[in-house]
């Protein structure tokens, strides 16, 4: 069994079909933290029905199966044992997190239920925090975009891999930068909390969509790349299993455009969704106010004079 930061003086077996499935290696520490903040939401949840309150299933499997399970497989499975090893397994594990594990964490709408469970006071500093001029500084849509777009191409053409690679704690570390990142990301644009940075929906849908070229010429960038990225590190493991460094990079590209391409369509569509049934809402809402007032009316109209 590989550790979950694995080394060039650690012997790495061929990553087969059978090992992604079993290659399973807890990380007590993390799993503590997941399965805490999993427990904190389910007792929320729990909270809010006991005094009649209605949350939606779909919510909950979002956040807790979908977010945090997808977590725990991006870390804690073979995907976390072989991250190190092979570019291309760490490309999956940085779309996990970038994107599917916030996205999920998102849809789950953790702010609200806390508004709606917290005792009195926790809830107030919550509020407090979400009104700050941090939160609403760091919430900015152009902001978590910036980050979104940028941060990978830093990542990828500097010497910050390289040094994840070396350090378990700077490892970590980036585990954390691309959940916080994707969330600053996703979360506002979503909009199904009360953060800062909220925006109307064909600002919401631009800003999606223009990260589909970004991570488009990104992929393509590593795919044809003449220098392996952390090279020194990848070529001092001397394995004799395929694929091999170049072609590795080659298919960590194409996984980066692709599925980069495919989250983000799909969040696409769901911010179009939202948009299509907020416009319902809404006429719904002036066709009763129309009603209200011609109703009016026609009362002024009968009343005796």
């Amino acid at each position: 069994m590989l550790p979950l930061h694995a080394t060039p003086g650690d012997r790495i077996e061929p990553l087969t079909p059978l090992r992604l499935l079993t290659g399973w290696t807890f990380e007590p520490v993390l799993l503590g933290v997941i399965v805490l903040i999993g427990a904190l939401y389910l007792y929320g949840v729990h909270r809010l029905r006991k005094r009649g309150d209605k949350w939606s299933r779909g919510r909950t499997f979002a956040f807790v199966g979908v977010g945090l399970g997808s977590a725990v497989i991006a870390t804690q499975s073979a995907i976390g044992a072989y991250d190190t090893v092979l570019i291309s397994v760490h490309m999956v594990q940085h779309m996990i997190l970038s994107m599917l594990t916030p996205l999920a964490l998102a849809l789950g709408a953790p702010v609200t239920l806390a508004l709606r469970t917290l005792p009195q006071r926790p809830r107030k500093w919550l509020l407090s925090v979400l009104h700050s001029r941090f939160a609403k500084l760091i919430c900015f849509p152009l902001i978590g975009f910036t980050l979104f777009v940028v941060s990978p191409w830093v990542l990828y053409f500097s010497g910050w891999y390289d040094a994840t690679l070396r350090s378990a704690v700077l490892h970590d570390l980036l585990h954390l930068h691309f959940v916080l990142v994707g969330s600053l990301f996703f979360w506002p644009l979503l909009g199904l909390d009360p953060v800062p940075g909220r925006v109307i929906y064909p600002f919401r849908m631009l800003m999606t969509f223009l990260t589909l070229p970004f991570h488009a010429f990104l992929g393509i960038t590593i795919m044809s790349a003449d220098k392996l990225i952390a090279e020194d590190w990848y070529t001092s493991f001397g394995r004799a299993w395929s694929p091999s460094p170049v072609r590795d990079q080659y298919i960590a590209g194409g996984l980066l455009w692709g599925s980069g391409d495919i989250v983000g369509l799909v969040f696409f569509a769901v911010l179009f969704v939202q948009w299509v049934r907020e416009s319902q809402r809404e006429a719904r809402r002036e066709d009763r106010r129309l009603d209200r007032l011609e109703e009016q009316a026609r009362r002024a109209e009968q009343a005796p004079r």
